[in-house]
């Protein structure tokens, strides 16, 4: 295996080959927390798990990354500060010349000390959660008194070291009235990125709190005008559909006329650029993107949890490349329903994770996007009636 001295730089976005290299992985080092929120994913546990990989795997872990090709790590959990080897974990990472992400709950672990130690390992950005304005709104979603404060005093704290800060915020029935509140205190708060996580019903996440087609659209609209005056970059996680409404919205402007605001969008959750490239193309689950679990299993992202194997048995390469779930998730011939009829099926694709959760099919149309395609041309059908 490659070493942090001889590997390769990590390419610029637009040149990763998706077949190949996603351009970013995030990483439960652990499923314990002593949250236990209402829309957790990992469905954690105050403990850990025993089959939890070690910290020796975890370093194999580490080397099978580059291997893979160097995306962006995204350390996550559960709360990966209940592991106490989180600190080497992150080091390893950065020696490997991994650009990595740390994103711990918000509890009395992440000190001031902490965060300062994150810091110095060389960690590239601290992401921590913000689901509500006020106390009322967060302390309720995360199940846990004086959780909003804490949060508070979390992000100050990475502010005040020097590290850039990612806020996320799932965004459901609970929360979607203080949306506008809490994109006030992302500003407040001096975050360099906003990302708005659209609820997908799996683990403790219910259906009846995900927002429906409309309600969806409306605020993916909301989040296009909110980034064109706020000073931080807004982001969106299982919404692909965000990248639709800010070409549509592109291209409306320079058919007017207007000047268009030239941009290039990347982080975990999308990444595209418009209008400098021959070719669109996003991040989704399994396509650019890629999960491992506590255990070692491997998804296409925490929210599709269907397993392609195991890290302790087959090379990560090998899974993410070769096997028949990732190269489904990465071929848009074979999207079903209107995703399979879009025209921005390169670039967007639809939540794989949500089409799966709702239908039980990861290839099914996307089920909370009110956008309808042309239909096809029967002129350009192939001989195969296609």
């Amino acid at each position: 295996m490659e070493t942090a001295s001889t590997s390769p730089a990590r390419p610029p976005y637009l040149d990763v080959d998706f077949d190949r290299t996603p351009f970013t992985l995030a990483w439960e080092i652990t499923r314990a927390c002593a949250l236990s929120c209402i829309h957790c994913r990992a469905e954690a546990t105050p403990q850990r798990d025993a089959n939890e990989l070690t910290t020796k795997e975890a370093f194999q872990v580490l080397d099978q990354i580059v291997d893979l090709g160097k995306p962006i790590l995204v350390v996550t959990g559960g709360d990966p500060m209940m592991r106490r080897d989180v600190f080497d974990i992150l080091g390893g990472a950065v020696e490997r010349g991994l650009k990595v992400g740390f994103s711990p709950s918000a509890t009395r672990l992440v000190t001031r000390a902490a965060i300062e130690r994150v810091r110095d390992v060389g960690v590239d950005m601290v992401h921590v959660s913000l689901d509500g304005s006020c106390p009322e709104v967060h302390d309720t979603f995360r199940r846990v008194r004086g959780a909003y404060q804490r949060t508070r005093e979390i992000a100050a704290d990475v502010r005040d070291v020097g590290l850039p800060l990612q806020i996320g915020t799932t965004v459901s029935r609970h929360n979607i009235a203080d949306l506008p509140a809490i994109a006030d205190a992302v500003r407040q708060i001096g975050a360099t990125v906003w990302n708005a996580f659209f609820l997908v019903p799996t683990g403790r996440g219910q259906q009846d709190a995900m927002l429906t087609p409309g309600e969806h659209e409306e605020v993916l609209q909301w989040l296009a005008d909110l980034s064109e005056r706020v000073p931080f970059r807004v982001r969106t996680t299982a919404a692909q559909h965000y990248r639709r409404v800010l070409i549509q919205r592109r291209r409306a402007k320079a058919a007017s006329g207007d000047q268009p605001k030239e941009f290039e969008l990347t982080g975990a959750g999308y990444a595209f650029r418009e209008g400098k490239a021959p070719t669109e193309k996003g991040v989704n689950d399994g396509k650019g993107f890629c999960f491992i679990s506590h255990v070692g299993d491997v998804y296409p992202s925490g929210f599709l949890q269907l397993c392609a194997g195991n890290v302790r048995t087959a090379s990560l390469a090998s899974l993410y490349r070769d096997s028949e779930l990732f190269r489904s998730l990465r071929d848009p011939a074979q999207l079903q329903g209107k995703c399979g009829q879009c025209d921005f099926k390169e670039v967007c694709g639809g939540s794989r994770a949500r089409a799966w959760a709702t239908t039980g099919n990861h290839l099914a149309q996307e089920p909370c996007c009110v956008y309808q395609p042309a239909a096809p041309d029967p002129s350009r059908a192939t001989d195969a009636g296609c």
